[in-house]
């Protein structure tokens, strides 16, 4: 039975936080566990591209599609898809930021756009078992991985009109690649796999440099301490990742070569591999 205490003349419910506030770094660091319970850490979270993927039309969408079908056929893999909105989003942030729209209405917009190409692949999928998952579902997660279902949400972070004002300019400093990132670790998964049109991450911008040297492997601190001036994901999402808790590995595939999904899934390292080199301090 909990004790009651009120020795400073207010009453308390005894337990270590009930006079802290929540927000004392002393505090903060005192609550760090090595238990966190983990969700659904035998799930893998696989993030495909806006613009990369979805904005090149048939002749990416549907070969990754029929991958997709094919890895369901087994029920080898339990995954959650995750769509990013492409250049629909940046024609409207465009218009947004050309009304004076702030930095907390932008981001409300974004997911929107994402919302139209969960349809579009909903769609695609819905023969085999997919089902678009709304925010507000959210605690139903468990639910349709363990009816067998293929759930697809949107990438965009839920800050919305709580978004952080980024250090600069008014455009949102949270991406889609972030936003999966922090839906993977709140739901303690192990593994994201980002499907890009890249075959994962370079030194320099291939696109703009020929002699662009490919990255097969490397670690979270080595990426830290030689961070790329162009990256393939959002750079919010590595800082976040050296005081996260749950993600574990990171693999950027090539979705335009038929063939990496199945192969980063079933573990083999193509594309690049991240992996984190020590646990988060939270």
């Amino acid at each position: 039975m909990s004790r009651v205490v009120s020795s400073d003349g207010r009453t308390h419910i005894e337990s270590p936080l009930m006079r802290e506030s929540l927000v004392d770094r002393r505090v903060i660091a005192s609550t760090d566990s090595e238990n966190e319970l983990a969700i659904l850490p035998d799930v893998v979270l696989v993030g495909i591209g806006g613009q990369s993927i979805f904005d090149r039309g048939k002749a990416a969408v549907m070969p990754l599609v029929a991958e997709l079908s094919r890895l369901r056929e087994g029920r080898r893999h339990k995954m959650v898809l995750g769509v990013g909105g492409g250049t629909r989003v940046r024609h409207t942030l465009s218009i947004a930021l050309d009304l004076g729209i702030p930095t907390g209405g932008v981001a409300q917009l974004v997911g929107a756009m994402e919302e139209a190409n969960a349809v579009f692949l909903n769609a695609l999928l819905a023969k085999h078992g997919s089902i678009v998952m709304q925010r507000e579902h959210f605690w139903e997660l468990p639910l349709y991985l363990e009816s067998g279902m293929l759930p697809i949400v949107i990438s965009i972070p839920p800050y919305h009109f709580w978004e952080p004002p980024p250090e600069n300019g008014p455009l949102p400093a949270h991406g889609s690649d972030f936003g999966l990132f922090i839906h993977a670790e709140v739901l303690g998964m192990k593994k994201i796999v980002f499907v890009k049109d890249e075959d994962g991450l370079y030194d320099r911008d291939p696109k703009k440099h020929e002699d662009a040297r490919h990255i097969p492997r490397t670690t979270l601190g080595e990426l830290l301490a030689h961070m790329p001036e162009d990256l393939i994901l959002d750079r919010q999402l590595f800082e976040c990742w050296e005081r996260g808790r749950h993600v574990e590995e990171i693999q950027i595939v090539n979705g335009l070569v038929p063939g990496q999904l199945t192969a980063a899934l079933a573990g083999e390292p193509v594309g690049t591999v991240i992996t984190r080199t020590t646990k988060g301090k939270g």
